[in-house]
């Protein structure tokens, strides 16, 4: 969020003495990004975007990169929405002097690290990384920051190289980066000091702004007059970064961290302004507080004034479960009760019923008949047990019970599933962790194969009564998942208890698989492989309350080509797809057209081999075709590595993508058995000529199975496949059950007599574990 810090530009003329203007272009994007840096334009992602075109190559670009000088950012011509010219703005570029390698080995490759020490006080460091001559250890040098990246360079040394790469400035903490800066500058030069000052509030890092100028004014007593009004703005500024992170905390449920914030807001040097805004949301949430409490006054009051003995019972069961159950998440679903708990024309039967149905269905669904709550109360723990999934169940039982249930109907089952707490949340994990959230998952794997393990860490203040965004990320050879874990949830604060990292921070569960064998150094594209990351996901759906329309597949490395594979092959699943230092292979290359139906993030070094030119050909489709959301980022003389700098910037993305899981036209490929389910299809029975097994890839003369689906204007749907036999689920996003219905396959309809059911709702919520999007019927064209 850029700040409005005009105010502090213009105040004092040394303040003001900025000797860099930058100009850059905005791209804005139809997902909703926006890119800022130099913009041009290549034909193909082999191409180098630093040499100027052939000519008569120029109409042929149709590929748009950004450059900020720490990335180059791809994007495709046809998503781009705006292009317009960004104001200049001043910004703070310091040198350091470093004795830069002029001559020596150029850096061509970079491969994965070894060991990289921490930088020194000089701005130093070594980087260890394996070659193919073994392993070779770069001394590099910092030698400019801006308030964005940093320039990192390979220096003199008895073995030189060359190299020249960018890292984000705000990956150096300040007490490293100060300690670099002052020893550039002259410490008794106020006007050198004061360019650390500015290079900070460039950066939008208010608190050691403030700190560096605190620390200058305390130096030079005659300039605390000149720059006290500057400070205090600074830590204004500061302030409302703050009430920033408590929004965003009360924004992703995490409400007891955030009241805690509030609670603790600094007062000092703070304007009343952010006071007030800091009092107004404590209020906000003593009301809210308040009004949980005036629930359970009338919930007491009106249960004491029931009086039918026959359904009292199960009416104080209801209402126990809501006095224990109801928070800040959930208690809307009682908005109608408490409206017209005081309505002198409703009989206390009905004001209960208002209130058992709203916590059951939800506000909009909930109703004055007792009967009717009282049936969804029974059908809710009926239909939680049954897509338990687990063995034991006697599931035709529970059908038998709930077709003589009103509560038993689809249109009421499909509001239970969408509202009710995960059917198997309060199951035990394999092991728990010292870690609030963080635990270990068996998952029972493949006949005749070892279960499947998953780490799953849940943000702060979780809730089973709210759906969260959800990444499945994946861990590259010679990584593990709980590494991942790290890496997108943050490492654990001893002293705040809590992790620190971004997926905390927006309140995301990580789900990392351990999906690889032990040893294994590349991706197979196994039914194994797939399996292992699928089954984790379904069995975390079953555990924990997940977002499906907000699940993000992620990997590494090994992982990273993974992730690219089970993307393309499920895109029905994912709301996002984020490979890392990936490489294409095998049916990524014939899976291409199934990323028209996924966003895809790419995220890679320019100096990672030849990665580039290998993924080319399936960049180049993704980029130059029409209707494919495909962003690739591009670190200027990076390598193979994990990019910690690019999370921001891919949380930013994440907010931005949902998955459209009902479009109304879809078309996509398959060559393996098991990739087999798109959006409301299913298909089985693959002719020869398309199927071809990851041990038998590539096989002459063979070409994917084409797969559509449409969903027709006049109540119909039309599927056309290359496969002997389909299975098409229906909901009301797709047809009116209540009018007559077509639905064409093989150039037959199969529409006659399709009504809702709910064997077919349950046995869908059971496999698939999709609560949010169930489907209500299905038409087997192998039946009829």
């Amino acid at each position: 969020m850029k700040r409005q810090i005009g105010s502090l530009l213009t105040l004092g003329v040394v303040w003001l003495c900025l000797p860099v203007v930058a100009m850059a272009t905005i791209v804005e994007l139809k997902n909703g990004m926006r890119l800022e840096g130099s913009v041009g334009k290549i034909a193909s992602m082999s191409d180098d975007p630093l040499k100027t075109p052939t000519a008569g190559a120029v109409d042929n670009q149709l590929i748009v990169f950004v450059d900020n000088d720490l990335k180059r950012t791809f994007v495709s011509t046809y998503q781009v929405q705006d292009v317009q010219e960004a104001a200049s703005t001043p910004v703070e570029r310091v040198k350091i002097d470093q004795r830069v390698a002029s001559s020596g080995r150029t850096v061509h490759a970079v491969g994965e690290g070894i060991r990289i020490t921490p930088w020194d006080e000089f701005g130093r460091r070594i980087y260890s990384m394996q070659t193919a001559r073994g392993q070779i250890d770069v001394i590099q040098g910092i030698t400019e920051i801006t308030p964005q990246w940093t320039r990192v360079e390979g220096l003199m040394a008895d073995d030189p190289y060359v190299w020249d790469m960018r890292i984000r400035t705000s990956n150096i903490p300040r007490e490293k980066l100060s300690a670099i800066l002052m020893r550039r500058i002259d410490p008794s030069n106020a006007s050198q000091r004061l360019q650390i000052v500015r290079l900070y509030l460039q950066a939008e890092r208010y608190r050691d702004a403030a700190a560096e100028l605190s620390a200058l004014m305390n130096d030079f007593a005659d300039l605390k007059a000149q720059f006290g009004k500057q400070l205090d703005e600074l830590y204004q500024l500061s302030a409302t970064t703050l009430i920033d992170e408590v929004e965003l905390r009360k924004e992703t449920g995490q409400h007891n961290l955030a009241y805690g914030m509030l609670n603790k807001f600094p007062e000092d040097k703070v304007a009343s302004s952010t006071l007030l805004r800091v009092k107004q949301m404590l209020t906000e949430y003593q009301t809210a507080y308040e009004r949980r409490d005036k629930m359970f006054t009338l919930l007491k009051d009106h249960l004491a004034a029931f009086e039918d003995p026959t359904l009292k019972p199960l009416v104080e069961k209801a209402v126990a479960e809501i006095e224990a159950e109801l928070n800040i998440n959930n208690m809307d679903r009682l908005g109608p009760y408490q409206r017209l708990s005081d309505d002198q024309k409703l009989k206390v039967g009905e004001k209960l019923s208002l209130a058992i149905s709203g916590w059951i269905l939800g506000a909009n669904d909930s109703t004055e008949n007792l009967a009717v709550a009282l049936s969804v109360y029974e059908a809710r723990d009926l239909v939680s047990e049954y897509i338990t999934n687990n063995p034991g169940v006697n599931r035709q039982a529970i059908l038998d019970k709930l077709k003589g249930m009103e509560g038993g109907v689809p249109a009421y089952v499909a509001k239970i599933l969408l509202n009710m707490k995960p059917p198997l949340g309060n199951a035990a994990p394999e092991t728990a962790s010292e870690i609030a959230g963080y635990y270990l998952m068996r998952v029972p794997g493949v006949p005749g194969r070892s279960d499947f393990f998953y780490y799953v860490q849940l943000p702060q203040g979780y809730d089973p009564y709210r759906k969260y965004p959800t990444i499945v990320t994946l861990h590259g050879a010679g990584t593990t998942a709980e590494q991942q874990i790290d890496w997108w949830a943050g490492t654990h604060s001893e002293k705040a208890k809590i992790r620190t990292g971004q997926a905390a921070r927006n309140g995301y569960i990580v789900i990392a698989p351990m999906w690889a064998e032990e040893h294994q150094f590349e991706y197979n594209y196994s039914a194994y492989e797939h399996a292992s990351v699928l089954f984790s996901l379904r069995h975390a759906l079953r555990h924990f309350s997940i977002d499906t329309d907000r699940v993000y597949l992620t990997g590494h490395s090994m992982g990273g080509d993974a992730a690219w594979d089970i993307g393309l092959a499920h895109p029905d699943l994912w709301a996002g797809v984020i490979p890392i230092v990936a490489q294409a292979d095998k049916y990524v290359a014939r899976y291409w057209e199934n990323a028209r139906d996924v966003p895809m993030y790419f995220v890679c070094g320019e100096l990672d081999g030849s990665k580039r030119e290998i993924n080319s050909r399936d960049f180049d489709r993704y980029l130059t075709k029409t209707n494919f959301d495909t962003m690739i980022v591009e670190y200027r003389g990076r390598g193979h590595e994990h990019f910690q700098d690019e999370i921001p910037d891919i949380f930013e993305w994440m907010s931005l993508h949902k998955r459209q899981f009902f479009p109304k036209e879809f078309e996509v490929v398959s060559m393996r058995p098991w990739d087999n389910f798109f959006f409301w299809l299913e298909v089985s029975d693959f002719p020869e000529r398309s199927l071809v097994l990851p041990a038998n890839y590539p096989e002459p003369k063979k070409s994917p199975v084409k797969i559509a689906g449409k969903v027709l204007a006049t109540n119909g749907v039309l599927v056309t496949s290359g496969t002997g036999k389909a299975i098409i689920y229906l909901t009301p996003d797709l047809v009116n059950f209540d009018e007559r219905m077509t639905v064409t396959y093989g150039g037959r309809n199969y529409g006659g007599n399709v009504v809702p059911s709910t064997e077919v709702m349950l046995e869908d919520a059971r496999t698939r574990a999709d609560r949010i999007h169930p489907f209500w019927a299905k038409v087997d064209t192998s039946e009829r």
